[in-house]
């Protein structure tokens, strides 16, 4: 989670929401990074889990990912959790919740649907430190906007 939240922070410094991803193979290889790039790449689907995800897939030579655990410092989105869901990854962990569009818990559980796969879910790791870089991001862009 800790490279995870390093990502973030870069994604930060870049002006973009401040989200990383790390995938880690089950011999403790780091197989797939990502950090949201939705600005960046003028990309909707530019998120930290799709960029990891991709780069594991690359890494790996296979769509399958059972190997793997995703660690993302901000709760998924249902794209997101889709993405996770079809690479078949069984297990991710999450810091943040996100109250808006979180998808494992928050606003909806996708994974408790009879999807026929469900990947187990660890919510809450390094929490605090997860919500603080998107707090401090938030903060800062509305100190920076021009005042209405």
């Amino acid at each position: 989670m800790r490279q995870a939240l390093a990502l973030a922070r870069e994604a930060a410094e870049a002006g973009e929401i401040p989200v990383g991803c790390v995938g880690v193979h089950r011999d403790g290889r780091v197989v797939g990074r990502g950090r949201n790039r939705r600005q960046e790449a003028r990309d909707a689907t530019a998120h930290a889990e799709v960029e990891a995800i991709r780069q594991a897939c690359r890494t790996l030579g296979d769509w399958r990912l059972e190997d793997c655990t995703l660690y993302v410092t901000l709760e998924p989105c249902p794209m997101c959790a889709g993405a996770i869901w079809n690479a078949r990854i069984p297990r991710v962990v999450f810091g943040a919740r996100e109250e808006k569009s979180g998808s494992l818990g928050s606003v909806i559980d996708l994974f408790s649907e009879n999807y026929g796969f469900r990947p187990r879910v660890y919510a809450g790791v390094l929490r605090e430190e997860c919500a603080g870089v998107l707090r401090d991001f938030f903060q800062a862009l509305r100190a920076d906007a021009p005042e209405q």
